[in-house]
């Protein structure tokens, strides 16, 4: 009885120290980039975009579906990158184990 009170114990220090990455992931930004840098997309560890910068070279009132692609794939980029920061630290916190359901 006295190891499942330890596992439990060591359980409830897990979930607090995901609580608190999480808290800190949500401060933390990634930048994804499109177009040689012309766009900068922003992203926070919880998945959400904070920001997106435009170079004004970049937009031509003629090929608006080029701009929309670069815009997508800066998204992507910031969104991919946020998503590695996240799977990172939680795999530290972890030790690499794979608990389903987190993050």
């Amino acid at each position: 009885m006295k190891g499942m009170g330890n596992m439990m114990k060591q359980a409830q220090q897990l979930q607090s120290k995901m609580v608190k990455l999480q808290a800190e992931m949500e401060e933390k930004q990634v930048e994804g980039t499109a177009g040689g840098g012309m766009i900068k997309a922003v992203a926070n560890g919880k998945q959400q975009i904070v920001s997106i910068q435009i170079e004004k070279e970049v937009v031509d009132p003629e090929d608006i579906d080029m701009l929309q692609d670069l815009v997508v794939a800066a998204v992507n980029d910031a969104l991919t990158k946020s998503s590695e920061m996240v799977s990172s630290a939680m795999s530290k916190l972890t030790g690499g184990m794979k608990i389903p359901g987190l993050m």
